[in-house]
């Protein structure tokens, strides 16, 4: 391109090069500056996908399929309150688990190990993972999100 043809269109007016780069990076900064960040908050999407259709949305046991179950759920949000005040993590994580549940006898709430273990086995194939470091993952977000959920 010509000197010419580029001051008559106006190209390279105005501003040095380093003045742009200097604009571009403000421009990049305020950009990053305003836009939020969102953080994932695991247990409460595990939650609302595996837990609220039977213990409701706030966890007292009111959730939409409340009526099709033989047992009524607990309300998670007084764990801690029917335990002297200690949330029960170990039971509760083994209840959701449910590894340690007899191979007979009822049982409404789904054994979500199994069923975690199943979703990693179909979203990872032959790639190498750790099924147990996913369960537990996924089962910990859980605990930790009906932590927040305790009556104080």
């Amino acid at each position: 391109m010509s000197k010419t043809w580029a001051r008559a269109k106006g190209v390279g007016q105005g501003l040095s090069g380093g003045a742009w780069g200097a604009g571009l990076a403000l421009l990049l900064l305020a950009g990053t500056a305003t836009g939020q960040t969102t953080r994932v908050d695991q247990g409460k999407r595990e939650f609302d996908a595996n837990c609220a259709v039977c213990h409701g949305s706030a966890g007292k046991g009111n959730g939409p399929y409340v009526d099709m179950l033989r047992r009524s759920p607990p309300d998670l949000t007084t764990l801690a309150k029917r335990n002297a005040g200690i949330l029960p993590v170990n039971r509760l994580y083994e209840t959701i688990e449910g590894a340690n549940v007899p191979s007979h006898g009822s049982r409404d709430m789904p054994i979500w190990g199994t069923a975690y273990r199943v979703q990693a086995g179909e979203y990872y194939g032959e790639f190498p993972y750790d099924p147990v470091v996913y369960v537990r993952s996924r089962v910990l977000a859980l605990v930790e999100y009906i932590n927040r959920l305790q009556e104080r």
